[in-house]
């Protein structure tokens, strides 16, 4: 079992550099445009698809065979080849302390691109550590369905209360139950339901890791 650090990347006008030209990378490509990072393709062959993303000024397309030069400047590295390649790719990123995602090839990998849901502002990520792919996208999926349709009234509502809390410099402790019951002033309950009402009405989690920074 591998015990993973979860991080989220801000790879916003950062070189990331990702090997192969297939359907899988044609995949991981689309994700990193979404996250606004320069993307230098390399391979020998490459998809009409990632050949009509290579018109975009965010992309930079290398016909030609991995080579470890390729790494020079980057923040990651994506190995979406065989794993023969992969296997180069990831002794070359290790070398030069640069994090490789290798695709459905854990073995290879340093950093693992997860199950992501997007709705709104709030990004969630699973993750199996690499070894149960079919795993992380039923998890997703799951999350997706259960997430409430309202959830940006949610973080509009997280948003104003953190301004307030800071203006009225609220201690760290005390901002959950607030939040709390802000959240479920958004579902106001008819009376004689809250005469009954024995606990909160918008579920919460709780544990070491949660942020409020």
């Amino acid at each position: 079992m591998r015990n993973l650090l979860p991080l989220f990347l801000d790879l916003a006008g950062r070189d990331v550099l990702l090997v192969g030209g297939g359907p899988v990378a044609a995949a991981k490509l689309r994700q990193l445009l979404a996250a606004r990072a320069r993307v230098r393709v390399v391979s020998p062959l490459v998809l009409a698809e990632i050949d009509r993303l290579g018109r975009s000024d965010r992309v930079d397309i290398v016909r030609r065979a991995f080579q470890s030069p390729d790494l020079d400047g980057v923040w990651l590295v994506v190995a979406a080849a065989t794993p023969d390649v992969n296997r180069s790719v990831a002794a070359a990123a290790e070398a030069r302390r640069i994090f490789v995602n290798a695709v459905d090839d854990p073995e290879n990998a340093t950093a693992y691109l997860s199950g992501v849901v997007r709705r709104d502002d709030v990004t969630i990520a699973i993750s199996t550590g690499g070894d149960a792919p079919g795993l992380t996208s039923l998890v997703r999926e799951a999350l997706d369905a259960v997430l409430p349709r309202d959830l940006h009234e949610w973080v509009r509502t997280a948003r104003d209360q953190r301004a307030g809390w800071r203006r009225d410099h609220v201690p760290m402790n005390a901002r959950k139950p607030l939040l709390l019951r802000a959240l479920n002033d958004l579902y106001p309950m008819p009376v004689e339901r809250e005469r009954n009402a024995t606990s909160s009405r918008v579920p919460w989690l709780s544990g070491p890791e949660d942020s409020w920074l």
